[in-house]
């Protein structure tokens, strides 16, 4: 019999326990559960590299977002980390790193831009939190056949988002070809976070140049700020000019009826 390796990724320690050990009592599945999305990040890492690597992974929603308004429900010691990877941001992040492994996004409520925020970043599923284990195990092995789950009552909406999205998509795609190409640069140092001497140094320009650069590609993309201009780049799918790196850590259990 196949066995399915299953990742789950919450920070509600109750739920991530029983969920987990229901999981753990089917016969053709391997869970382990994860308390953040950096410890999700180190066991997905690990596992491929004993050769053993997740097939899907269950990642809360709204994961690193405190309980109703309050604190989040970890150990003092771990809120910053957990607070490092949202649910969408470890979706994407393992839909480009471990593009082998499934993600299905697991929710309290139906949101339907946050749901197609999910697909956007890589997810094949959403599912809500109090569905009955056979359905989730539905989604799970369906996933795994490269179909996509969602909610009935979710479809609609959700198309609609996705079709905005991929309107405005398509406005920022036009206000970006506007650009010479040595804008396009200065754009994607701007993305990067880089500064104006840090783009000066980085493209050989004076610090002057790059100001007249950097008014040039705000007045092009009719915004006002550079945070507008980064966010207008970003939906037209520029990326920064640089990869930024940034070193994780965190806690995993190996084992589905215990999460540290």
């Amino acid at each position: 019999m196949a066995r399915i390796r299953v990742l789950v990724v919450d920070d509600h320690r109750i739920f991530a326990e029983s969920l987990a050990a229901a999981l753990a009592a089917e016969p053709d599945v391997d869970v382990a559960a994860a308390g953040s999305g950096p410890a999700a990040l180190r066991a997905l890492e690990r596992a491929a590299a004993e050769a053993r690597p997740y097939d899907v992974i269950l990642v809360d929603a709204e994961l690193g977002v405190p309980a109703h308004g309050g604190a989040p429900v970890l150990p003092a010691p771990r809120q910053e980390e957990a607070a490092l990877v949202d649910g969408i941001s470890l979706v994407a992040g393992v839909r480009a790193a471990r593009p082998g492994v499934r993600s299905v996004v697991l929710a309290e409520k139906d949101d339907p831009l946050c749901a197609a925020r999910a697909l956007q970043a890589g997810a094949s599923g959403w599912v809500a939190k109090d569905c009955s284990l056979q359905r989730l195990l539905t989604v799970i092995r369906g996933v795994l056949r490269d179909e996509t789950h969602l909610p009935p009552a979710l479809l609609t909406g959700v198309l609609r988002e996705l079709t905005t999205a991929r309107k405005h998509r398509t406005e920022s795609e036009q206000l970006v070809e506007s650009l010479t190409p040595r804008e396009r640069e200065v754009l994607r140092c701007m993305v990067a976070g880089l500064g104006r001497k840090a783009v000066a140094e980085r493209l050989f320009l004076s610090p002057h140049t790059v100001r007249t650069h950097m008014q040039n590609v705000l007045g092009k993309l009719g915004v006002h700020s550079t945070l507008a201009a980064v966010a207008l780049a970003r939906r037209a799918g520029v990326g920064p000019a640089e990869p930024v790196t940034v070193e994780l850590a965190g806690d995993v259990v190996e084992r589905g009826s215990q999460l540290a």
